[in-house]
């Protein structure tokens, strides 16, 4: 820690929250958390542990009152984002906000609404896949034309497992919400439409959930993507892409590391979740951040734009869930104020 430091606020201490407390601390330069804000005292306690010299708040408004903080770091739920990002607007705070910006289109625009009465973005979307290397490395390629234009993107996203809070509705909206991001940026295209295929249902699935699905998703320069959605697969964690180009294809997302051959069998070790595939990913978005705080750029991300876009693929998505048929998703020209 140094006097030139960022001072960060994180806001939420349960699982992401706890990991970027402790990536803050350990693994980037140039911030550290100042700042827990946690309404539940035993969870704010127990985090701080972990963040030496760190206050605890019940409120982020108090934070703000108490001057501990110069930047914001958002990881409590999605339903409670619009609450925490006003304040932080109204303090003129930098924002990284972990995904979604905000549950709904409606609140996602009253969000961009009150960033642009300030002078210049303030927000950064946690869309953590942006910086993942292979996916760069697959943009690259993309944008390089080497294999010609891109024809489909074939994805793969699937959990071992979810936890008894994981409803139908979050396949689309905590799950694809990540494609509905990293498909366009891909792509260079924005989302046209969404349709929803259910294919035979997994009978390990809990009742709750009707999976897996498929998304199926039209971008407005043709590219056609689709989504296995997939979070009862018992074997581990795995995102994974196939591009489709006009003169060859490039795979992103296999498994890495040592391959056994032992008793008969040919195996090699898969991810459990998304704290291990994306680690180094989020430490990137994570420094990329606090440089650009510091550089007085505040946003090297994904913007609150691009968070409303994907709001709206969500709300479309989540149509298609549940009612079926192909749902269209109105086009908006991007403001000047996030060219």
């Amino acid at each position: 820690m140094t006097t030139n430091d960022i001072r960060v606020a994180v806001v939420g201490a349960g699982m992401m929250g706890a990991d970027h407390i402790n990536r803050l601390t350990n693994r980037v330069a140039g911030a550290h958390v100042s700042a827990i804000v946690e309404p539940d005292a035993g969870r704010a306690e127990a985090a701080a542990a972990n963040a030496p010299g760190a206050r605890t708040f019940a409120r982020l408004e108090d934070a703000i009152a108490a001057d501990a903080l110069d930047a914001v770091l958002i990881a409590t739920p999605g339903q409670f984002h619009e609450t925490v990002i006003m304040p932080a607007l109204d303090a003129r705070l930098p924002i990284l906000c972990e995904k979604p910006l905000t549950q709904e289109p409606e609140s996602s625009r009253r969000v961009l609404e009150a960033e642009q009465k300030l002078d210049a973005p303030l927000i950064q979307v946690g869309f953590m896949r942006r910086f993942d290397r292979e996916y760069e490395q697959l943009r690259e390629l993309v944008t390089s034309h080497d294999a010609g234009e891109l024809v489909m993107l074939r994805c793969v996203h699937r959990n071992p497992s979810v936890p008894e809070a994981y409803h139908q509705n979050m396949l689309i909206t905590d799950s694809v919400v990540h494609e509905f991001d990293v498909a366009p940026w891909l792509a260079g295209s924005d989302v046209k439409s969404v349709e929803v295929k259910h294919p035979r249902r997994n009978s390990l699935a809990p009742e709750r959930l009707k999976e897996p699905i498929l998304v199926i998703i039209e971008l407005t320069n043709g590219v056609l993507v689709d989504v296995e959605m997939n979070v009862s697969i018992q074997f581990g964690y795995q995102v994974a892409t196939e591009a489709v180009f006009e003169k060859g294809t490039a795979r992103i997302g296999q498994p890495t590391g040592i391959e056994r051959w032992q008793e008969g069998r040919v195996f090699r070790g898969e991810h459990a979740d998304y704290t291990t595939r994306f680690a180094d990913a989020y430490d990137i978005e994570v420094q990329r951040w606090v440089r650009a705080v510091q550089n007085g750029t505040n946003v090297d991300g994904p913007s609150a734009w691009d968070g409303y876009k994907v709001a709206l693929a969500c709300e479309a998505g989540v149509t298609a869930l549940n009612e079926g048929g192909i749902v269209e998703i109105p086009h908006e020209e991007r403001p000047a104020f996030y060219a």
